[in-house]
């Protein structure tokens, strides 16, 4: 099973692509870091208030994917870094 998770944030009180791009860092990290899957930005690169991210998660249960990938969106929303305005996940059986 492969999931992903794509997801867009508006970013609060930002006021260049620099402060966007910390924040981008920041999440990247922390989900790479507590998670260990695959994270990167993958849209809304030239917009200072947008972030989309895309997240990949491989496992042999559809469930247990599933489930990563519901704890990483809210674990995303709990750090406060910005608002979480769409979700999209999305299970593969290959």
């Amino acid at each position: 099973m492969v999931g992903t998770l794509k997801l867009s944030l508006y970013i609060h009180d930002n006021h260049s692509l620099k402060e966007k791009r910390k924040v981008v860092k920041s999440i990247v990290a922390k989900v790479q870091k507590r998670f260990n899957v695959s994270i990167a930005e993958v849209g809304f690169n030239d917009k200072w208030q947008m972030i989309e991210l895309g997240i990949s998660a491989v496992g042999n249960d559809r469930r247990f994917v599933n489930s990563i990938l519901d704890h990483i969106l809210s674990y995303i929303d709990s750090l406060y870094l910005g608002e979480i305005i769409d979700s999209n996940i999305e299970i593969l059986n290959l």
